[in-house]
């Protein structure tokens, strides 16, 4: 994900009442931060692979996933933040 895609889906995401932030896990590469409220936060697209999909962190220790999202390869910012709008994070 390019910072200017990734700082439009954040805020896209805010506006929708989803509490979001451009992630920047190394250099130039971005993604989105989604906080989950349990200690555990959400890292959407921050690995560079074609497909949109979580990391799901808890101090820094990865404690579980969001698979790929089918055909998310060919998704358009507005699917996007549907996407990450409505995933499942799964228990804490």
């Amino acid at each position: 994900m390019r910072e200017d895609e990734a700082t439009r889906v954040a805020q896209a995401l805010v506006e929708r009442g989803v509490i979001a932030r451009v992630a920047r896990p190394a250099a130039y590469r971005f993604g989105v931060r989604v906080p989950l409220g349990d200690g555990r936060e959400a890292l959407w697209d921050v690995d560079g692979a074609a497909g949109l999909e979580a990391q799901i962190m808890r101090n820094g220790m990865l404690v579980g996933f969001v698979p790929q999202v089918p055909g998310s390869e060919h998704f358009d910012e507005q699917q996007t933040v549907d996407a990450i709008a409505s995933a499942d994070y799964g228990p804490a």
